[in-house]
Parts: structure tokens; C-alpha cells; sequence
């Protein structure tokens, strides 16, 4: 299912917050939660497919794959910020 730029901005906003939520540390924004939600929907749709893993169409599994995705994006990003 494709989805327009409004909903994939607020599937973005809802993974990035989640994914913020789950991963322990500052928050980064509301306009850089939902970067990180729409790069984790990247991510968590590569790692996918990457695994053999069908995640399903529609929001809901759209909102899963993302924040996955998102929390592997802010693990990373916040493991490289405590070295710098």
C-alpha cells in the first residue's frame, strides 16, 4: 500500500516518537523525530526484506517497520554520540 506525504509524515512523527520512547536519552525534536521516523521506515523496511520478514501493508505495519527501523537509527546515532 503506498501512502501520501501527509501520512508518511505522520507515520514518521508517530515512529520517531516511539522510537524515543524505547530507546533511553534526550529527545532530539519534533521535526528531527519524524526525519528519524522516515529514515527508520527506510531501514526497518530494508532490514525486512534483508531477514525474509513480510511485514504486511497498512498503517499499523507501516508505524511497526519504522519504529524498528527507528530505534536501530537511534542506537546507532546515540552510541557514536557518546564516543564523540
Amino acid at each position: 500500500m503506498e501512502h501520501g506525504i501527509i501520512v508518511w509524515l505522520i507515520i514518521g512523527a508517530v515512529a520517531g516518537w516511539l522510537a524515543g520512547v524505547l530507546v533511553k536519552g534526550g529527545g532530539f525534536g519534533v521535526l528531527a523525530d519524524i526525519l528519524i521516523g522516515i529514515v527508520g521506515a527506510v531501514i526497518g523496511g530494508w532490514l525486512a526484506g534483508l531477514l525474509g520478514i513480510a511485514v504486511g501493508g497498512g498503517i499499523l505495519a507501516s508505524i511497526v517497520t519504522a519504529t524498528l527501523g527507528a530505534v536501530v537509527l537511534l542506537v546507532i546515532v546515540r552510541a557514536f554520540r557518546r564516543r564523540a
